[in-house]
């Protein structure tokens, strides 16, 4: 350790936290919680402000807070935000672990991976499921991909923040299940509010349609359970599509009257044509006789 180092390092329980929007203070809250010395660096330093009056230690420079611990977590906007921040302090990253929880793609989180190990740090992506409010609580938890061993080592401050989940050592794999589950999340998200416009063409307000729609979005997952007699998944991945519950025909013309209606009311088709598209795909390819997954196929890419 050089001299540096040594008079800036509080302790080996030392975090460094740069990127201080409301997930970056809710984590670096947590860890002051918890004992941890943080450390902390925002591009725009008065966002700092809040969590260095709860005990926090300001860098004034990238370079100052990497080298204030050896666990440095990124909590950015993109990852490209870590290559401007970091690209001045790459000669202070060797021995160091950047957990970087920023969303990106799956192969932008590989790529940085290469960069880091290239600057002689280690590097783990992550994926924070919950929002900020919820970080350090019960519900919490967070993906995480990268040299095991490397996990392991920091598993202690790091479940501070939510439950880690460990999904393996490929670094795309954990922004890969993140982005996998906002696909779910947002999707459902503009669902909800094409069925409220719907709904709303009709003289019904908001405060009456969301709580029968949000029923309906509530159930979901009770009825893909049911459908499976071992764990949800099973037969999508025996690549059986069992057509004796319901149908792509069955579905599929649902979705042509969602359309239908929509286009009536004047409202947006975009998101009710692209479901559309799926179902008709697969009637097209001959599976109308089975179940609703067989729209996997296209989504895939198969034909």
């Amino acid at each position: 350790m050089n001299e540096r180092e040594n008079s800036t390092r509080k302790d080996d329980r030392s975090v460094t936290v740069i990127g201080l929007g409301p997930m970056g203070q809710a984590m670096t809250r947590t860890l002051l919680a918890a004992g941890h010395p943080v450390t902390v660096w925002n591009r725009t330093a008065a966002r700092a402000d809040g969590v260095v009056a709860d005990g926090a230690t300001p860098a004034a420079t990238p370079k100052e807070a990497v080298e204030a611990s050896d666990l440095v977590i990124l909590s950015l906007t993109d990852y490209r935000a870590m290559y401007d921040i970091l690209g001045g302090a790459t000669a202070s990253l060797a021995g160091r672990t950047l957990v970087n929880l920023s969303s990106d793609t799956p192969d932008r989180s590989r790529e940085a991976a290469a960069w880091a190990e290239g600057h002689g740090a280690a590097f783990l992506t992550g994926g924070v499921m919950v929002p900020a409010p919820m970080v350090g609580t019960e519900a919490a938890f967070v993906y995480y991909s990268g040299r095991e061993r490397v996990m392991e080592s920091h598993r202690a401050a790091l479940a501070l923040l939510g439950a880690p989940k460990y999904l393996g050592g490929d670094p795309g794999l954990a922004q890969m299940m993140y982005q996998a589950q906002l696909a779910v999340f947002l999707t459902t998200l503009s669902g909800l509010m094409h069925a409220t416009a719907m709904l709303g063409s009709a003289g019904m307000k908001a405060r009456e349609a969301l709580p029968e729609l949000l029923s309906s979005a509530d159930s979901i997952g009770d009825i893909l359970r049911a459908g499976e007699e071992n764990a949800p998944g099973t037969a999508l991945d025996a690549g059986e599509h069992p057509g004796d519950l319901s149908t792509v025909t069955m579905m599929g013309a649902t979705s042509d009257h969602i359309v239908e209606t929509s286009r009536s009311l004047g409202l947006d088709l975009a998101l009710p044509l692209a479901v559309q598209g799926h179902y008709r795909r697969a009637i097209e390819n001959g599976h109308g006789g089975d179940n609703w997954t067989r729209i996997i196929d296209s989504i895939r890419g198969a034909r």
